[in-house]
């Protein structure tokens, strides 16, 4: 119990939550705070005699136990003598940051920050912990000041290889982090909420982040000067193993274009193909999408007050049939593979800007290249620089794919891809349990374990190979296989289980 404590978990006997343990009698209840399971550990005097996994919800036992590994339930919790020399720290910083700002006429700062900066001292000392610890990061991890923060990266071994995926989207959002992180921090420090030390808990600096890569592979259908400058050789993937080619690209004027659009979309939903529509406000891809419905087109509107799973199932439903057009603002970008658009019409793609610039618009026509009829509308009353590069970039890729084709006598077939549900998971997993339920009847106590041992063999065998989603099924298999065990109160002892056999 002290040492669980010491961790920082809490001892509450009437509500057992993450981060919480309870005693009652000879038995310890915890749940780690990493973990949605809870823990009972059995003792006979001192000694362990049993640790069970179990549902915290139903108490049901899911598994026994040979062992378990308890982690803190904090980042931040460390040994004594390092609190110590933390707090001393802490101390010092407090009293020339109140030098500081009471010299500056910052009275009510001063005051704020002495309080606030007290409590967490008594806080630290009596418990190890306290609100918004984070921001002593640097005195409890003992780094000096402006040092870099401690990261993944720095568990990686010296010679790593490191993709960045998206790198035009991504290395921006680097750069970003520390800007934001330091903007919102200032703040903090300037009007006596925290100390300045808390500006070293932060991200990685772009610097800093370089600092860390020994070598970088930049993948991105559109990657930007900063890629382009750093990269010792950089290769074009543009021929696909389907032999599709990039889509058509066609501009036609503002004038009629919601009229002109409607007769796209329907001449697509006769031949069962699906469409995106992109546009520049949220009203108007709102006005637009109740249209569509008045003229009885089955559509949705993605956006981004959309929970992220049900934007998967919504993408799902327009694969599926259940919608032939979704409307769209800025979603309709990078990492959508639907097989089934073969139409993405852009509105005002003459209004220059983030969400039609040259990147912009090379992702966007890039939804409509996994169908052999892709094709691409630009509603524009002039053609801008981005469209133009863009359009070029697209006709010479399709030139390049269209020789290859030619000269290998390849016929290009539009991407069958199955369908998957995001919640197809669960669905297995609660198959399985119906269908275990009736095998169970049908199998002697030794049957069972022998099809666990087998299916055990199997999973090794599926993650050695690095089939890790056959692996899965397996482990999920055997889980289920255990449970229901358990429950029946039937658990073999590996001794006993070979004497049986």
């Amino acid at each position: 119990m002290r040492q669980l404590v010491d961790m920082q978990y809490e001892r509450n006997d009437m509500n057992l939550a993450r981060g919480k343990f309870r005693i009652r009698g000879d038995t310890l209840e915890i749940i780690p705070a990493y973990e949605e399971a809870a823990v009972r550990v059995q003792f006979w005097g001192d000694e362990v005699e049993r640790i069970v996994q179990l549902d915290p919800l139903t108490g049901e036992m899911l598994a026994d136990m040979a062992e378990i590994a308890i982690y803190p339930a904090n980042h931040f919790v460390t040994s004594k003598d390092k609190l110590d020399a933390a707090v001393n720290d802490i101390r010092v910083e407090l009293e020339e940051r109140l030098a500081e700002l009471r010299a500056g006429g910052k009275i009510l700062e001063a005051a704020r920050l002495e309080s606030r900066t007290h409590y967490d001292l008594e806080m630290l000392q009596e418990t190890g912990f306290c609100s918004g610890v984070e921001n002593y990061s640097r005195h409890l991890a003992r780094r000096a000041a402006g040092s870099s923060p401690w990261t993944l990266l720095d568990y990686f071994p010296e010679d790593y290889l490191m993709f960045v995926d998206e790198s035009h989207m991504t290395l921006p959002q680097v750069r970003g982090m520390y800007h934001g992180d330091m903007s919102r921090k200032r703040t903090l420090v300037d009007f006596g909420f925290r100390l300045p030390s808390a500006m070293d808990n932060r991200p990685l600096n772009f610097e800093e982040y370089e600092d860390h890569i020994n070598q970088v592979v930049y993948v991105s259908a559109t990657p930007g000067p900063f890629e382009m400058k750093r990269s010792a050789m950089t290769v074009e993937q543009v021929i696909r193993p389907t032999g599709l080619l990039d889509p058509t690209v066609e501009v036609k004027p503002t004038e009629g274009q919601i009229d002109d659009l409607l007769q796209q979309i329907k001449e697509r939903i006769e031949r069962s193909e699906r469409c995106l529509v992109t546009t520049l406000t949220k009203r108007m891809a709102e006005e637009l999408a109740d249209y569509l419905s008045e003229m009885g087109i089955r559509n949705n509107y993605l956006h981004s007050d959309i929970q992220t799973l049900d934007r998967i199932e919504i993408l799902r439903d327009l694969r599926l049939g259940v919608f032939d057009v979704i409307v769209g603002i800025n979603l309709l970008r990078e990492g959508l593979d639907l097989p089934e658009v073969s139409l993405v019409a852009i509105l005002d793609a003459d209004k220059e800007g983030y969400l039609r610039s040259n990147t912009s618009l090379i992702q966007t026509i890039g939804r409509a290249a996994r169908h052999a009829n892709g094709q691409v509308i630009m509603y524009a009353d002039r053609i801008t620089d981005s469209m133009r590069q863009a359009i070029d970039e697209t006709n010479r890729r399709r030139a390049i794919q269209d020789a290859f084709n030619k000269q290998h006598g390849i016929e290009p077939q539009s991407i069958q891809k199955e369908v998957h549900d995001i919640t197809e998971g669960i669905k297995t997993i609660s198959e399985n349990r119906a269908r275990y339920q009736v095998v169970r009847s049908e199998m002697s106590r030794a049957d069972m374990y022998r099809v666990v041992k087998d299916l055990e063999g199997q999973m090794k065998e599926a993650a050695k190979s690095l089939q890790f989603e056959k692996a899965a099924q397996f482990r999920d298999e055997i889980f289920e296989l255990r449970r229901l065990l358990v429950l029946e109160e039937k658990v073999l002892t590996p001794a006993a289980f070979g004497a049986e056999e």
